[in-house]
């Protein structure tokens, strides 16, 4: 067996920290088969911190395939999957501490990209060759699960040092951590906006000096590592480093675009970038939901292309909100993001402006319908990105401006047929108007259509079946047509 101490004292859990039983089963299992088995990775470092974890990854000293068939069939696993180029395995187990979850059992192994490569290249390593090739030195942590000496931590970096001191430093030299995998930069802004860890000033410096090694990360790792900064407590954190250390501009330029302050003739607009930053924030506190924290992300994403200065007005965005879903589409597409919610996000920064004069001026009933056909059942995110987007330092102005969306959303209230709206759906529908005049299919159909849509949401007809007809039928007698029942009315 290897000795596990390496000259450091020996540390274990305590009492409180005790293992799921099954995990301990593994370990009796790795001892039958005369091989050293640890509990490492993410696991170690949240029971350390108290924190929940589901991620459970197992390593052994050797081949891990045998082991992992041994512990499937031994423990009634199910949904066996091999990744024999990772010499990595992984199945679901049951226990009643833990419930069903998913185990990863590897082998100790090397792994580092070529310089050009976006396939890390995997070699069998022992204990310290795999813990040192770890992002950060609380995640270079394992923990025993042989009997002789079981709970023992192995702590080759000082990664408990760093989790009392909230640090995020490498194993090795930086500059060689993020070389061997360049996605470990993301994993920095992403533990740190997590965890609420500051990094270190030389894994700052060799973010920035490596940032160009990202492209050769698949970008479908880059983006996964993106979204869970999003859903982060506080993104902008992460979001910041990115920034900083010129990621950022790497993986989504349109976004590090948004940055920095111009004066002409002494008049200045506002950091969009870090406006953005704190919209983000905003969202965050109020709800978990992507998308909406994505939407926040790019509401602005459209105002370094519409910028423009007058003497007599200053700065102004003029249409960002209608550029804006253009470049989002062409993000999602770069980054392989999924499109089922872009057509969302895209409503999001859309309509992100339509509240704010609504609240600064006497609302009527078929603005507010309007708002509410426009936004449909995402009415109340929209209202929570706007309130999200009031960054102002000035209490007062901030007070006035969320008294003026509470004046909106009391209007919305009065609106009868809020509920109806929310889900809002004609009352009849083109094949309807096809069929009550007669008509084929073309843009006298999609015109009489859309006349009808706004006299329901201008409060001109009633919202019902036979009153649509009716008016369909008179806008097409005002045309000039005559109507030919189907008898589909």
């Amino acid at each position: 067996m290897t000795d596990h101490g390496r000259g450091k004292p020996e540390m274990t859990i305590d009492s409180q920290q005790h293992l799921p039983e099954i995990l301990y089963r593994i370990g009796d299992m790795a001892d039958k088969s005369d091989i050293d088995c640890y509990l490492v990775g993410g696991y170690v470092r949240d029971m350390i911190m108290q924190r929940t974890c589901t991620d459970i990854d197992i390593m052994v000293i050797g081949d891990p395939v045998p082991f992992a068939k041994a512990v499937c069939e031994g423990l009634n696993g199910r949904n066996f999957i091999l990744f024999e180029r990772f010499r990595t395995a992984q199945l679901e187990l049951s226990d009643p501490m833990l419930g069903s979850f998913k185990v990863e059992l590897v082998g100790a192994r090397k792994e580092s990209y070529n310089n050009d490569s976006r396939k890390p290249v995997t070699l069998i390593g022992t204990l310290d060759d795999d813990l040192s090739r770890r992002d950060f030195t609380i995640n270079a942590l394992a923990l025993v699960l042989n009997r002789e000496k079981r709970n023992q931590i192995i702590d080759r970096f000082d990664g408990m040092r760093d989790i009392d001191a909230a640090t995020l430093r490498t194993p090795l030299d930086p500059l060689q951590t993020f070389s061997d995998d360049p996605l470990r930069m993301m994993r920095a802004a992403r533990f740190a906006a997590q965890l609420d860890f500051g990094l270190l000033s030389e894994v700052i410096d060799a973010m920035k000096a490596m940032h160009e090694r990202i492209r050769i990360v698949s970008i479908e790792r880059v983006s996964h590592e993106f979204f869970k900064i999003m859903l982060s407590p506080r993104p902008s954190k992460g979001l910041i480093i990115l920034y900083e250390t010129g990621v950022l501009k790497e993986i989504i330029p349109e976004i590090a675009a948004m940055a920095g302050i111009e004066q002409v003739d002494g008049l200045g607009h506002k950091d969009t970038l870090f406006h953005t930053f704190q919209v983000i924030d905003n969202v965050a506190a109020q709800s978990d939901k992507l998308w909406l924290r994505v939407a926040a992300l790019l509401h602005d994403i459209a105002k370094p292309v519409t910028k423009r200065f007058s003497k007599s007005a200053g700065w102004s965005f003029h249409g960002h909100d209608a550029v804006g879903p253009k470049i989002v589409a062409r993000i999602f597409r770069q980054m392989r993001w999924p499109l089922d919610p872009l057509d969302y996000v895209q409503k999001m920064v859309r309509l992100h402006h339509r509240p704010i004069p609504l609240s600064k001026e006497e609302i009527s009933d078929s603005a507010i319908r309007r708002l509410m056909f426009d936004a449909g059942e995402d009415l109340q995110d929209l209202m929570n990105l706007c309130r999200a987007d009031v960054t102002s330092k000035n209490p007062r102005k901030v007070a006035r401006i969320m008294s003026n969306f509470n004046h909106v959303e009391e209007k919305i209230a009065e609106v009868g047929e809020k509920d109806q709206l929310a889900r809002w759906r004609p009352p009849v529908s083109g094949e309807d108007i096809m069929n009550t005049l007669g008509l084929a299919e073309g843009k006298m159909v999609g015109m009489i259509k859309k006349r009808m849509e706004n006299a329901v949401i201008d409060g001109l007809i009633p919202y019902n079946r036979d009153a649509a007809l009716d008016y369909i039928r008179e806008i097409y007698r005002e045309l000039g047509g005559e109507t030919k029942e189907s008898g589909k009315q």
